[in-house]
């Protein structure tokens, strides 16, 4: 029997385990893949120039659908779109671990990239709408978050473990027992309320404009990484980007039952929410991004001692989930926590600006990590909670699936950007200083922390924008204290915080 809105349900903690397990399952297989890489490029002979498709093609068909996955879990049901989607994403991983040419490992990522899109935002759905009261919703998107953040760094330690004892291969099968358990659990254990179902028709020409627009414009930046950023074909990218995204806002002003009802992202709260999270996601992308190479390549570092030397982060962002926005967040305005935040991680990341050939890892790299994670742990709580803040129940599932857009896009961009800024740099720095260069590799080693240096440089006036937008635009009262928004206290508390605190999907 599905539970009313005012019953709480008796199993919900059990719940929480199997919709973290799913999410722990989604944010693992980004960086798992990634220290996994090198391998399967070798193993399956992948062009460099094709390499980056194993990342990317993921990212274009979880960032492109995640809106069409929200809107379905609306319309179908989000436990019934829960199932399909870890069903699908383990076929998905049972194919990309099978994969015996080029063709098929990208056709595997694709595919679990759309099983991702319908997992992530049902994910999120359920957990709003199984936990309704403010204090215990609090407490269960804590624990939530600190398993969604902290499965980055386990992809990583995992990643370099399986890759270095095993075989790449099992960086993929590793999914099927996560979505196995995770999908029985769902079958036993999760109740959905009958109410919040949305019994409207699919907006089919949204599903597209808007497909299509995200594709091209995370497809633009990854052009501009490698075309550069005044190529033809970039540019036809970001313009036609601009062109679909802004047909996709007229229809969806015009249509009866829009995929993305306006009144979503209209409201100046969760818009800057979105606005606020997309940037920090873009600079946090910068650090994965660089100083996995630089341990790597720089210090030495194995690839499981990489994934361990990213643990204090994880710890930071925990703790600050946990122990400081779960806490704070019904007592404090969510401004008051984002801003301040949002600055420390610029901080931390501004400690890491100071890296270099001979850095000690205690002395600057832990203090950095630490703060980073602290500041976006804090900032994540308040954030992920007033995303979906007041919205109806029929709207819950792409309100959560907007928070999920803005990080996919962010990373897909961040990863983009930053890697131009700093392949640009490394050259400019290479070139300026051939002639007095004592050794090449040394020269190769200098020009490559160089660009890592510059790009970080960058990410910090992004995340301090971010803290700004925050701040500027967030004026609502805290997220425990009821809103507005809502038709009534039911809806508030069925709406509010799906996605309370996924943190960040790392390295993507």
């Amino acid at each position: 029997m599905p539970e009313t809105a005012n019953h709480v349900d008796p199993r919900r903690w059990k719940a929480l385990i199997f919709i973290a397990l799913a999410q722990l399952m989604v944010v693992l297989d980004a960086t798992i893949v990634n220290i996994a890489l090198p391998s399967a490029q070798t193993d399956l002979g992948i062009s460099d120039a094709n390499r980056q498709w194993v990342i990317t093609a993921y990212a274009l068909a979880f960032g492109g659908l995640l809106l069409f996955g929200g809107r379905v879990a609306d319309l179908w049901g989000r436990r019934r779109t829960f199932i399909i989607g870890l069903v699908g994403f383990a076929v998905a991983s049972a194919l990309g671990g099978a994969a015996v040419n080029e063709g098929m490992l990208l056709g595997a990522r694709a595919l679990q990239g759309v099983f991702g899109a319908l997992l992530a935002p049902s994910a999120l759905s359920l957990l709003a709408v199984t936990f309704t009261e403010a204090r215990e919703r609090a407490k269960a998107f804590g624990v939530f978050g600190a398993i969604a953040g902290g499965g980055g760094a386990v992809g990583l330690i995992l990643g370099g473990v399986l890759t270095e004892y095993m075989n790449w291969r099992w960086t993929f099968f590793v999914n099927i027992p996560f979505a196995v358990v995770a999908a029985t659990g769902a079958v036993l254990v999760i109740r959905e309320p009958a109410q919040g179902r949305n019994s409207s028709r699919l907006d089919i020409p949204g599903v597209i404009l808007a497909t299509l627009g995200l594709v091209s414009l995370v497809y633009g930046f990854t052009r501009a990484e490698s075309d550069g950023w005044l190529a033809g074909a970039t540019l036809g990218l970001f313009a036609a980007a601009a062109l679909l995204l802004l047909a996709f806002v007229l229809v969806e002003s015009r249509v009866k039952a829009p995929l993305l009802p306006l009144r979503v992202v209209a409201e100046r709260n969760r818009a800057g929410v979105y606005a606020s999270l997309g940037l920090a996601v873009i600079g946090m992308f910068g650090l994965f991004l660089f100083l996995t190479y630089y341990l790597q390549i720089v210090k030495g570092y194995t690839p499981v001692v990489t994934g361990l030397a990213f643990l204090p982060m994880v710890a930071g962002m925990i703790t600050g989930s946990t122990q400081i926005g779960a806490r704070l967040m019904t007592r404090v305005r969510p401004r008051f926590l984002m801003a301040p935040g949002f600055t420390v991680a610029a901080l931390g990341m501004l400690v890491l600006s100071q890296i270099d050939l001979d850095t000690s890892y205690p002395a600057l790299i832990l203090p950095g990590f630490v703060l980073m994670g602290l500041g976006m742990g804090t900032a994540f709580m308040p954030a992920m909670s007033l995303a979906t803040h007041g919205v109806q129940p029929r709207d819950a599932g792409v309100a959560s699936a907007m928070v999920n857009t803005s990080q996919q896009v962010g990373g897909a961009i961040g990863t983009a950007l930053l890697n131009t800024i700093a392949a640009s740099a490394t050259t400019a720095y290479a070139t300026a200083h051939a002639a007095g260069a004592r050794s090449v590799d040394l020269l190769k080693l200098q020009s490559m922390v160089h660009g890592y240096t510059t790009a970080i440089w960058w990410a910090v006036g992004i995340l301090v924008l971010a803290a700004v937008i925050a701040f500027t635009f967030i004026n609502t009262g805290r997220p425990g204290a009821g809103s507005p928004a809502a038709s009534s206290d039911e809806d508030a508390a069925a709406g509010a915080g799906e996605a309370d605190a996924q943190l960040p999907v790392m390295a993507h």
